[in-house]
């Protein structure tokens, strides 16, 4: 399947709008359809291009699959209120956490998130509502990455020849697969939404699932999701691409008050980069990481070490997995 792209240069927003909500309205026709909303810009923008198309025949969910980050079920649930877009909140984090018990492997771990979402939750969400149709935000860098073997991103379904009429019950909609992220974030921008939303870093399909290493429990999801909320405060004003905690598998020695403290190590990521294919560390101010060390092992319980990843892409990977 070729996909051709439309890059920034050549990218007209507001016909691009124009054409994509004629596109929803046509494929749904007097039907219902499914809404995937997750906060980032992606799922943003193509939550308003379904409301402008669809009004109240679109279902807007916001999955709270426990792996979120800290707050962001509520805060997008409100914003999206505030537009006029009612946003329904699904609790399925016990179906999360339960598909990826004893998962260590990043691709199981990927594709029990991606049955989770596709045949549990939304599965479910087609035979109570009798839609047919399912929006997500999926990208061109999401198909790239997942068709090249690098890593196969949660919401890559067709592209990899699965029918997803047949497997799940219901077409895939995706109005951005031409695009990479600076043409998203200026079909955002057109779209009305803010500054805050169109320009937000990008966050992984399958969420701090992305960032813990090893198993992913209740437990280990809460340190990197604190570690998360520390780093993103820090490093907000740096301009950087992307920054991110991760949190890894093996314990490591540690001391507090002349005694071993064997616990975890957090690794921040921070990142410059146009559109992630490529992206190089940023050169933070020695201050700024013995600030994040400090916060990050004073703040988060059991974690005893920080690392800075000065790594480019490639060979390493935005995300860790």
């Amino acid at each position: 399947m070729t996909i051709q792209e439309i890059t920034l240069e050549k990218l007209n927003p507001q016909e691009f709008i124009a054409q994509q909500v004629e596109a929803i309205s046509t494929a749904v026709g007097d039907g219902l359809a499914i809404n995937a909303l997750s906060g980032g810009v992606d799922s943003s923008t193509v939550t308003l291009l379904a409301h402008k198309a669809l009004g109240k025949r679109l279902l807007t969910v916001f999955v709270e699959n426990g792996i979120m980050r800290k707050g962001e079920p509520q805060r997008i649930v409100e914003r999206f209120k505030a537009l006029g877009v009612p946003v329904q909140l699904i609790d399925a984090r016990a179906d999360f956490f339960a598909a990826l018990k004893g998962l260590a492997d990043p691709e199981e771990k990927r594709e029990a998130i991606t049955q989770t979402f596709y045949k549990t939750v939304f599965g479910e969400l087609v035979r109570e509502s009798g839609a047919k149709y399912l929006l997500h935000g999926t990208i061109l860098t999401d198909v790239d990455e997942t068709v090249a073997g690098i890593k196969r991103q949660h919401n890559i379904l067709t592209q990899l020849g699965i029918d997803t009429e047949e497997v799940y019950g219901y077409q895939v909609i995706e109005p951005l697969l031409q695009l990479r992220k600076p043409a998203v974030r200026a079909v955002a921008k057109a779209l009305g939404l803010s500054e805050e939303v169109y320009n937000r870093m990008p966050f992984p399909g399958p969420a701090l699932a992305a960032r813990v290493i090893g198993e992913v429990t209740p437990e280990r999801t809460e340190i990197v999701r604190e570690a998360t909320a520390i780093v993103e405060e820090e490093l907000a004003d740096t301009g950087a691409f992307q920054y991110l905690a991760i949190l890894h598998q093996d314990k490591v020695t540690g001391m507090r008050d002349d005694k071993r403290d064997y616990g975890h190590q957090i690794e921040v990521r921070c990142w410059e980069s146009e559109d992630a294919r490529t992206g190089s560390p940023t050169r933070l101010p020695f201050d700024t990481l013995e600030r994040l060390a400090d916060r990050i092992t004073s703040e988060v319980p059991g974690v005893v070490s920080v690392t800075y990843s000065i790594t480019k892409k490639p060979p390493s990977t935005i995300e860790a997995i």
